[in-house]
């Protein structure tokens, strides 16, 4: 009898020669699929997931009732893109996570599985006003609306980014807005101009301790130009909340972490989330540990006592989290 192969990493090497490195996407922009060419990654064998990273879905009615709207509209979620792991949850309790300027990125984070190209200036002109429709029909209560970076438009996608904001604020006045946005290369006249759209919640995520930040993101992107964005944001419009999140086991230490968050705190950062960073795809960098429930919870508490005023963290949290929790903080405003 022929001894059949081992499956080991001997296949992923073959798969990744078999799936095509680019794509072409319906606009004509042509891509790097996942956002990351073939490299030495693949050779690092992704080891066993905890148990407490194991988990099951039960969906409620309103989950199926969100469900059936985006396929009946052909609308895109992150939430569903992404396959996050909490969507039955946030979708329940009328929470989603939109996608603007598109699905191709013009930077290419070693973390993010996110299609990278040059859209070469490409908008969907009539998105705002879908969106904007998309959440009528959904009945949110809590909209986060977060995008890839273009760095090919001259202010970054900001005002593409505010127009979107107001359409929601007109076709639905109570629905609280957060945008998870790029960093717009720190430019003043973009962050102003998306601080001027009567958001409520203004994101930018620092991702990781600052020592890893040019081995997990972008060269454009930076630790320090990240707090840079949070700060201005803070200091254009001092009614908008700020938030930053941060992806633990990439090889970050302890005091690391705390003085990431002292950093964030100390720009004016008001909304903490800490999870665990899982590797999309073979060729993204390796996990260098699972952090344990009780060590999330250590570094919550920690986030509590510097001042944070709402925090989420655990292995499952993503940066748009049950967002709506934040809701207590703005109607306190």
């Amino acid at each position: 009898m022929k001894k059949q192969p081992r499956k080991d990493l001997g296949d992923f090497e073959q798969m990744s020669q078999v799936i095509p490195t680019k794509t072409i996407k319906d606009n004509g922009t042509i891509a790097i699929r996942n956002g990351i060419k073939p490299n030495n990654n693949k050779d690092i064998f992704p080891t066993r997931k905890p148990d407490w990273l194991r988990f099951t879905n039960s969906f409620t009615p309103k989950f199926k009732e969100v469900k059936r709207i985006v396929k009946e509209n052909h609308l895109n979620t992150v939430c569903a893109e992404a396959m996050c792991p909490n969507i039955n949850e946030c979708w329940s309790h009328g929470t989603a996570t939109f996608m603007l300027l598109g699905d191709v990125c013009t930077r290419a984070c070693k973390f993010c599985a996110v299609d990278t190209g040059n859209p070469r200036g490409r908008l969907d002109k009539k998105e705002p006003y879908k969106v904007a429709q998309s959440i009528k029909k959904m009945a949110l209560k809590y909209a986060v609306l977060t995008s890839v970076n273009r760095d090919d438009l001259a202010d970054g996608g900001a005002k593409h980014y505010s127009n979107t904001i107001k359409a929601v604020k007109e076709t639905c006045p109570k629905v609280m807005v957060e945008a998870l946005t790029p960093d717009f290369e720190g430019k003043n006249r973009s962050i102003s101009i998306l601080l001027s759209s009567n958001l409520d919640v203004f994101a930018q995520n620092v991702e990781t301790v600052e020592r890893l930040t040019f081995r997990v993101r972008d060269p454009r992107a930076g630790y320090q130009q990240t707090l840079n964005v949070l700060e201005k944001a803070k200091k254009f419009n001092p009614d908008v909340l700020t938030k930053t999140s941060l992806m633990l086991g990439l090889g970050e230490t302890t005091k690391e972490i705390e003085s990431t968050m002292m950093d964030a705190y100390s720009v004016g950062v008001e909304i903490l989330t800490l999870g665990q960073y899982l590797r999309p795809t073979l060729n993204h960098l390796p996990v260098e540990r699972y952090i344990p429930p009780e060590e999330f919870l250590h570094y919550k508490n920690i986030a509590k006592e510097i001042g944070f005023k709402e925090v989420a963290s655990g292995p499952m949290v993503r940066s748009s989290y049950r967002a709506d929790k934040v809701a207590h903080l703005l109607q306190g405003n």
